[in-house]
């Protein structure tokens, strides 16, 4: 698993619980360092012992702290880069939805070494789509649940998102786009500002 994932994953958990907290689930999780290095490589297995770690220490369900850390992604101030990147999808959630497709293969343009899931976005009448979403490691559908939670209230949409479980090998997530201009959502200009 790249490093960034589990970067991630170790920036949420020390920016929204505390150091503290990350230090007892790498501890929990029986992991002999404290850090992730963001350019390393690491073994899958790693990611899946903190998470399971993070969700005991918690008292959470998984699923919950997937899509957690999803939000996260997108709306903390530390990981603003990261929002921007994913603002360059389009002007609204909807082209942003219709991006998605090509997410994996942008973020390979960054660090040629990144390897996301899949994601294949099908629409199945007006406002109504589905999301695949496939990869190596399970429950990544729940982190793109809390992302497209979190960037519909970024865009100002309102949509309702649901996690439908596993079908043919993919995670399935329906997205009923109810309003696609309900409020005018955070502001975002795709010109960098002057400091």
């Amino acid at each position: 698993m790249h490093g960034l994932i589990n970067r991630a994953i170790e920036r949420f958990v020390r920016d929204t619980y505390g150091r503290d907290v990350w230090g007892a689930v790498m501890r929990d999780a029986g992991l002999e360092f404290t850090e992730f290095e963001p350019m390393l490589s690491y073994e899958s297995d790693y990611t899946r012992l903190v998470l399971d770690a993070l969700a005991a220490k918690l008292n959470r369900p998984l699923t919950e702290t997937l899509e957690d850390i999803g939000t996260y992604l997108v709306s903390h101030p530390k990981v603003e880069a990261l929002r921007r990147l994913l603002r360059f999808g389009g002007p609204t959630f909807t082209e942003f939805l219709h991006s998605l497709d090509d997410l994996p293969a942008r973020a390979q343009l960054a660090v040629p070494d990144l390897h996301l899931p899949e994601l294949e976005l099908r629409e199945h009448g007006a406002d109504v789509y589905s999301v695949r979403c496939r990869g190596d490691l399970p429950g990544f559908g729940h982190v793109i649940v809390g992302l497209l939670r979190a960037l519909a209230d970024d865009y100002g949409a309102l949509a309702l998102l649901e996690h439908k479980g596993m079908r043919d090998g993919c995670e399935i997530i329906d997205v009923r786009l109810l309003a696609a201009e309900h409020t005018c959502g955070r502001t975002f200009d795709l010109a960098a500002r002057a400091v």
